[in-house]
């Protein structure tokens, strides 16, 4: 009994993320590119973002491309204003603690994707 008790707290701590290894539910963001809808409820987004004042402290390098064709790598965004062209949705929150991810726009094409 106290061994199962056990392996259930350890499968619940691996699935909500709670260990340094599970990257899978830390760096989901870092495979995030293409185009890009904004929102004005968050409910209705796939992802709460924060822009960052400083790029070393957000998590992923965004580049804002002209062309949707050339956001085709991570960190490679064309933001569209038509919903039915995005491939995901984002809510820019003013707060980082209910952000899922931060964000810092790039000038340099080559350097976006995640900040490592």
């Amino acid at each position: 009994m106290k061994i199962a008790g056990k392996c259930f707290f350890f499968f619940c701590m691996l699935m909500l993320g709670a260990f340094p290894g599970n990257s899978t539910l830390q760096k989901q963001y870092c495979n995030i590119y293409g185009s890009v809808y904004i929102v004005d409820n968050p409910r209705e987004a796939d992802y709460r973002v924060f822009v960052e004042e400083t790029e070393g402290s957000a998590d992923l390098w965004v580049f804002d491309t002209d062309d949707k064709l050339f956001a085709d790598r991570p960190g490679l965004w064309f933001f569209t204003e038509t919903q039915a062209f995005a491939d995901f949705y984002i809510y820019f929150d003013r707060s980082k603690q209910l952000a899922d991810f931060s964000i810092y726009y790039i000038e340099t094409e080559s350097f976006a994707g995640c900040n490592d």
